[in-house]
């Protein structure tokens, strides 16, 4: 009889124990009731992750124990692999196994990461135990997260070592783009590598800045894949795994002979008795979802991002400067996509610089999304400032000052109705111009999320089509594709005046913020050695600028956030 696994892969918020216990008992509940023999969560489903600076707090991690002793009940009639945080003379980061109503064992994480948006060495105690279970004829092992992403890692010690078949993994891994590809090919290598089914479930939900695709996975022996779960949607995977394949393929393949019983007497092999343990029924059918278009991953992350930081924040509405331009025409339509056309709004905000057009496409585009409008124009307010100012700027010319009073107008207005309405302030600045610090200070930078924060210029144009593709019309004007970006804070003003074109700065921004590259680098990748040497100053000169701009959704190796830590003062130059 084949062994069903149910992969519950959930949402959970950072601190919401009851929340989250809720939800995890109602799965557990669903898991039983379709005959699964083990259930799988996320790593730190009682928590929710990243719980950060909170597992500093002894009230926090006294609430996270108590809360696993409120789950363990809910098992019987069943094995659960939870991700949790443990405690005994330290802090663990773990998966705790509850098997018919009982705590039976708990795998404590041994690989901490400590790099990019990792610092579990600040928070946890790196474990070291040898650890199979053994429940019925399936001997399995389980992992926490990182512990699986190295090829002699612990699963590979329960698979050769103590004989284990089933390799389980619980995670929580953020989403950047390419990475689910290149997780199930690291997945699939485990399970060809260690002659074993790996069972990898995933967290999806956002945090902050941290948005996690689900994407779980089952692969066979072979490194075939047996079953997958939609990405960026909450699912219950329930496949039956034939463990019989991985008695054959260990039977025909010599390797794992080699390590059988080396240091197995260093395993401990917990039992997990099955009499009580409801038979499955009739086999069911393994879906394998389909893997989303690069576009389309990117659109959705971007999505449940928005959704879950304005949900999980206690706000039901957001607002939204509407330029006419396509960095806050994309962020209209994600938030629209996200929380419903009825809880945005756009702010027009004109003054002698904003262009006809440009008012038509912002009018147009809140009309065929159906979210709220208005237009607020602001150029008395403009002028009323230009004359405070006219003494002390006397025998000044005008420059980028008088520009940016522009923006600054227009966050006060839009941070007034965030007050009095109890709106978020969505900014629509994007990673081209967050790097180059082409944005002003206390003015466009003024919200509270940045939805577009992590999205190079040229791939905003390339979802602004994408979101039209799918609505099958120009939901988002073909004007605003067209025309040429430009801030409209100065008669005939382009952003190609203040910066090279978008064609050039991404790749230059790519090379040098994602990958480290140096300047003689990047020249022989054939850009101007003038114009790299240009950007880098930019970047590195508007560290300041990064600090003082709100949170927004990672979608990219390398954010501007917790992957990102430079000095604000520095004097190093690149050479």
């Amino acid at each position: 009889m084949p062994l069903r696994l149910a992969l519950a892969q959930i949402n959970t918020t950072v601190g919401d124990f009851a929340g989250n216990r809720d939800k995890i008992v109602g799965r557990i509940d669903e898991a039983r009731s379709l005959g699964a023999d083990i259930v799988v969560f996320p790593e730190l489903a009682v928590t929710g992750y990243p719980p950060e600076d909170l597992l500093l707090k002894p009230d926090f991690a006294e609430a996270a124990v108590r809360t696993l002793s409120e789950i363990v009940p809910a098992s019987r009639g069943l094995t659960v692999v939870l991700g949790c945080v443990y405690a005994d003379t330290d802090l663990y980061n773990a998966a705790a196994v509850l098997h018919n109503g009982m705590l039976a064992g708990v795998y404590r994480k041994q690989f901490l990461p400590n790099y990019g948006v990792f610092d579990e060495n600040r928070y946890f105690q790196a474990g070291d135990q040898r650890l199979v279970f053994s429940r019925g004829e399936v001997l399995f092992g389980v992992s926490v997260c990182e512990d699986i992403w190295y090829p002699e890692g612990p699963p590979q010690a329960q698979a050769f070592q103590a004989g284990a078949g089933l390799l389980i993994n619980v995670s929580s891994s953020p989403y950047h783009m390419g990475k689910g590809l290149y997780r199930e090919r690291m997945l699939a290598t485990r399970a060809a590598d260690n002659l074993a089914t790996v069972a990898y479930c995933n967290l999806v939900g956002g945090q902050d800045e941290l948005v996690f695709d689900g994407h779980s996975v089952v692969f066979g022996p072979e490194g075939d894949l047996l079953a997958r779960a939609a990405q960026f949607e909450e699912e219950l995977l329930v496949v039956d795994v034939d463990m019989r394949q991985v008695f054959r393929s260990r039977l025909y393949n010599p390797r794992r002979r080699q390590g059988r019983g080396i240091g197995a007497d260093g395993f401990q092999r917990v039992e997990l008795p099955v009499g009580c343990v409801q038979q499955a029924p009739a086999q069911v059918q393994a879906r394998v979802a389909p893997l989303l278009e690069p576009v389309e991953e990117v659109y959705r992350a971007l999505v449940l991002g928005t959704r879950d930081y304005v949900l999980k924040n206690g706000f039901h509405h957001v607002v939204i400067g509407l330029s006419g331009g396509v960095d806050s025409s994309l962020t209209a339509a994600i938030a629209a996509d996200a929380l419903g056309p009825e809880n945005v709004t756009g702010v027009a905000m004109p003054t002698r610089y904003s262009s006809a057009h440009s008012l038509e496409d912002a009018e147009q585009l809140a009309r065929r999304f159906g979210i709220g409008f208005m237009t607020i124009p602001i150029d008395g307010t403009f002028q009323a400032f230009l004359d405070m100012l006219a003494e002390p700027f006397a025998g000044k010319p005008p420059d980028v000052t008088e520009e940016n009073l522009q923006p600054r107008i227009r966050g006060t207005l839009l941070m007034a109705l965030s007050n009095k309405l109890g709106w978020l302030v969505l900014t629509t600045g994007n990673k081209s111009e967050v790097g180059v610090g082409y944005s002003t200070l206390y003015g466009d930078t003024a919200g509270g999320f940045a939805v577009l924060k992590d999205v190079p210029k040229t791939l905003v144009y390339d979802l602004a089509r994408y979101r039209n593709r799918v609505a099958g019309r120009d939901v988002i004007p073909q004007r605003v594709l067209d025309k040429p970006p430009s801030a409209e804070l100065r008669p005939n003003q382009k952003d190609v005046d203040s910066l090279p074109p978008y064609e050039v700065l991404d790749p230059i921004l790519q090379a040098y913020v994602e990958e480290s590259c140096g300047v003689a680098e990047i020249v022989r990748r054939g850009f101007d050695e003038a114009t790299v040497r240009r950007v880098i100053r930019m970047v590195d000169r508007n560290e300041y600028k990064r600090r003082q701009s709100p949170p927004g959704i990672k979608i990219t190796p390398r954010a501007f956030g917790k992957d990102w830590r430079l000095p604000i003062t520095s004097r190093f130059v690149e050479s």
